[in-house]
């Protein structure tokens, strides 16, 4: 098993990554989650999270929400193939407990894996 770290090359920084991934992007979906996978040409997977003011108000909330989508991508990151994923908070995920929020992330982290190995190997 390799390092379980989060660096900054296993992030989505700039706009244009985010664009990137939102064209044509492999969904994996819940009701308080949206996983987005695109193919990339790097040699490890990449995590960006978007949770807007709208859909939790207050900070220490979308912190946490951050903190926990992140820690969940470290621990897994081992077991997704070579794309870029950007995860989308909806509408009442920080009404889940951490347990829950780990439980349901663990799930789309498999899923979205699937997904993107199936349509890589199609094409």
């Amino acid at each position: 098993m390799g390092s379980t770290h989060f660096s900054r090359e296993l992030r989505l920084l700039t706009p244009s990554h985010f664009e990137n991934v939102f064209s044509n992007a492999i969904p994996a979906v819940s009701p308080f989650l949206t996983l987005l996978g695109k193919s990339n040409q790097c040699e490890h997977p990449r995590l960006g999270i978007t949770v807007s003011k709208k859909n939790v108000r207050k900070a220490h909330d979308r912190n946490r929400l951050k903190r926990l989508i992140r820690e969940s991508f470290r621990l897994n990151q081992h077991e997704l193939p070579h794309i870029d994923i950007v995860v989308v908070v909806k509408r009442g995920l920080d009404e889940q407990s951490n347990e829950e929020i780990f439980r349901l992330l663990s799930k789309l982290w498999k899923k979205l894996a699937k997904r993107c190995d199936t349509s890589s190997s199609s094409q």
